[in-house]
């Protein structure tokens, strides 16, 4: 589904990524942009209290994550480097949407057990990332689980604007639970996806054991 979403708006913003190019703008340019973006919708708004604001602003430097990778196969610029700084960026962005979160349950949201859920959810999605990354170092695949990267953005942006709307609307701070309840149910997902990551690589690595030829 993710990778369709893509292609759809790979095609939106290809106009933008040509002209981006013309007027010399690099592809690790706009990754980078678009990070700090994602950072500072987290990071300023949220432990403000400004949620349905920070997922808004999120949402927009989101859009930057499918124009570098339009501008680089545009311009053939396509390269090791690209795609190692785009994979780090991406989880400093991921890392900086839940301590937002976190952060704002210190302050406004006032609840120290859900600063943990938050802190939790931010470990296991590194986790989670990493192990699909050294899965590959090693020459076997771990892309399986539950709860990928996209699944777990698009969840949380979505349940956190949705519930500040709710709550903007008269539904009072009852309908911020949902935010809560989104937070636990990704915590569950990110264990079981490590755990099946963790399965799928000690198999492929047994097989490969009883395959290789005796000296």
């Amino acid at each position: 589904m993710f990778e369709r979403f893509r292609a759809f708006w790979g095609g939106v913003f290809t106009p933008i990524a040509r002209l981006l190019l013309k007027l010399g703008v690099s592809p690790d340019a706009v990754t980078l942009v678009g990070t700090l973006g994602v950072c500072a919708g987290a990071l300023v708004f949220f432990p403000q209290g400004l949620l349905l604001v920070g997922v808004l602003v999120i949402t927009a430097f989101v859009f930057s994550d499918i124009v570098d990778g339009n501008m680089a196969r545009l311009s053939g610029r396509v390269s090791p480097f690209g795609a190692f700084l785009d994979s780090t960026l991406d989880r400093i962005a991921d890392a900086a949407v839940f301590a937002g979160l976190a952060m704002y349950y210190v302050g406004p949201g006032d609840n120290e057990w859900l600063v943990a859920l938050c802190l939790y959810d931010l470990v296991m999605g590194s986790v989670t990332s990493y192990a699909r990354a050294r899965a590959e170092s090693l020459g076997m695949e771990a892309k399986v689980g539950i709860a990928e990267r996209a699944t777990r953005l698009v969840s949380i942006l979505v349940v956190t604007g949705l519930a500040d709307i709710a709550n903007l609307l008269g539904a009072g701070e009852d309908a911020l639970w949902a935010i809560p309840v989104t937070l636990g149910a990704l915590a569950v997902a990110s264990t079981i996806t490590v755990f099946q990551r963790v399965l799928t690589v000690r198999d492929q690595s047994r097989a490969l054991e009883t395959t290789r030829p005796v000296a």
